[in-house]
């Protein structure tokens, strides 16, 4: 009896420590609780989220719920790239209704719809997530803040080059010297591209990578190569007059360097994958899947 009240009293001190807006389900020692406690609302789980992100929640963000409201309670999670027509109709099928997305929904940075009124694409779109009364919150700012980047962790996890990493900055790899050829077909390969754009010679030797994933921006691409030297940048992509000029220039030079563009979704994707494994042990019971929203170019 000792014990049992034991067991109860740190359940009470370890709710109270992490705090009533957690909002865990509650819980008996012996019994699982009942279906309608272990409900969460999308307002529970994106504060759950939060509380994990350091400085949130942040002044100025685009992670905002884009459809839904955050009270309603939530049937299933569908985490992905971009939530497409094709991704919305999926989670549907799948009976989730609350789906986090790491890139804009209605085709800028903002998810501003001013200037989209009258469109019959954004209003099909906005349509079916409102008819099937589908949340939708985009997981991006908060997701590249988090420690650590959850993109970051899910991609170096995907090619299987964490152990490369540097302890002091994670887009820095220094691994065995190889041929580029083999790192592109490594990367092709594990992460399901059929095709790349390199600017260098296949035949290098490279050890230092640079890998940067996503459109983190020419300034921010060459600032990073001025400064850790690599043999080669991995990057989602980049403008043609920015980073790929720069390399070029600098082959021509007699440097060392070369680019590879992966494609922004490609880069990124497995990061979302990623957020499945990491919040389903804080949401117990609730479906959590990822679908991805896949490469929406073809090569002729």
């Amino acid at each position: 009896m000792q014990e049992l009240t034991g067991r109860r009293e740190f359940v009470r001190v370890v709710t109270k420590a992490v705090g009533g807006s957690l909002l865990l389900p509650a819980f008996s020692l012996h019994q699982p609780a009942p279906l309608e406690q272990q409900a969460f609302t999308v307002g529970q789980i994106m504060e759950l989220i939060l509380k994990t992100i350091p400085g949130a929640p942040f002044p100025k963000t685009v992670d905002t719920l884009k459809s839904g409201t955050s009270s309603q309670k939530v049937t299933g999670i569908v985490s992905t790239m971009f939530a497409t027509v094709d991704v919305i109709e999926k989670a549907i099928a799948a009976g989730a209704n609350f789906i986090i997305a790491h890139e804009p929904t209605f085709y800028n940075h903002a998810d501003e719809t001013d200037w989209l009124e009258n469109s019959d694409v954004y209003r099909y779109k906005h349509n079916l997530l409102t008819k099937n009364g589908i949340a939708l919150w985009r997981f991006h700012d908060y997701l590249h803040s988090h420690r650590p980047d959850g993109i970051q962790a899910g991609m170096l996890a995907a090619l299987g080059w964490a152990k490369f990493a540097s302890t002091q900055d994670v887009h820095v790899l220094t691994m065995p010297a190889t041929p580029l050829s083999q790192l592109i077909n490594h990367a092709k390969s594990k992460l399901d591209i059929k095709q790349l754009r390199v600017v260098g010679d296949p035949g290098q030797s490279c050890q230092r990578i640079l890998f940067m994933p996503g459109a983190s921006g020419g300034r921010s691409q060459i600032t990073a190569i001025e400064k850790e030297k690599p043999d080669v940048i991995f990057c989602g992509e980049t403008s043609e007059w920015e980073t790929p000029e720069y390399v070029r220039d600098a082959r021509r030079q007699g440097k060392k360097l070369s680019l590879v563009i992966l494609g922004h979704i490609m880069s990124e994707a497995a990061g979302m994958e990623w957020v499945v494994s990491w919040l389903k042990p804080q949401l117990p019971g609730l479906p959590i899947s990822y679908i991805p929203s896949g490469n929406e170019f073809t090569y002729l």
